[in-house]
């Protein structure tokens, strides 16, 4: 009987202690909370508070210009899997920070990844009022002088892990960790000379990180068996994690720029 009571207490303080692990992260779905769609904001505050330029640059981003180029496959230890662990759409990333530099108010951004949904479109219009005779014209596209190309040259997988774990009396608590690493490089290249005017690279680790807590016990005279696990497991965003790699190339790039007198800070009032 005094084993029995025992146990129940023990059980009572892992099951709380694990309920408030598990209630800690929202996203579980033990909890069955459906979060809410949020939008993104920019990760980089340095570069969006950052001065708009003096006379801002015109940069074309184009879709084979910055993309993956690893390669690699998202990390399974059970069985394949054949999903790529880097966006397939990294320009969309580099096209985000570059618009929201300054607050939109250091590149000016060409489209050129719809490029030829955009001539259709033109096409269609030039078309059409010519049909109907319309003198409305259409306003030249903006040619860019600056190119920004480069791409995901590595990808990491499981480059540091580890971990620490304790057991008494058959209640075990562990704690581990592993640690991925995306590189990203960037260049600025010039339209009219082919120049590669500024490069940089950029290492970003990415985290995970897990908890679990157990009890193995045999009770009545070693007759009967009880087995509990519950943990939480909490991995860092490798979208999240390559947008902060790509911003903080883009603010270096700016940096460069401004040291080499490519560009010049807006003059505050």
């Amino acid at each position: 009987m005094e084993h029995k009571q025992l146990f129940s207490c023990l059980l009572v303080i892992f099951l709380s202690s694990g309920c408030a692990v598990l209630s800690e992260n929202n996203d579980l779905v033990l909890t069955k909370k459906i979060q809410p769609s949020t939008i993104l904001e920019i990760q980089s505050d340095e570069l969006f508070e950052m001065p708009g330029a003096k006379q801002q640059p015109v940069v074309a981003v184009y879709p084979n210009s910055f993309k993956d180029l690893t390669g690699q496959r998202r990390s399974n230890s059970s069985f394949a899997l054949f999903s790529t662990a880097i966006t397939q759409a990294p320009e969309a990333i580099l096209i985000r920070a570059l618009k929201h530099t300054a607050d939109g108010k250091f590149f000016k951004v060409v489209e050129r990844v719809g490029l030829d949904d955009l001539t259709k479109e033109r096409q269609l219009i030039r078309s059409t009022r010519k049909e109907f005779e319309q003198d409305a014209k259409l306003q030249p596209l903006l040619f860019a002088g600056l190119m920004f190309q480069g791409g995901v040259i590595s990808y990491e997988a499981n480059l540091k892990s580890g971990g620490l774990g304790a057991r008494y009396l058959g209640i075990g608590n562990s704690k581990q960790y592993r640690e991925d690493t995306v590189i990203i490089s960037l260049r600025l290249v010039s339209v009219s000379t082919g120049e590669v005017l500024m490069e940089t690279s950029v290492s970003k680790s990415i985290l995970s990180t897990s908890v679990s807590q157990d009890v193995f016990r045999f009770i009545e005279a070693g007759t009967e068996l009880v087995e509990i696990e519950g943990g939480v497991a909490e991995n860092e965003s490798i979208a999240i994690a390559l947008t902060k790699a790509v911003e903080t190339g883009v603010l270096n790039i700016i940096k460069i720029g401004i040291e080499r007198g490519y560009w010049e800070y807006e003059e505050s009032n």
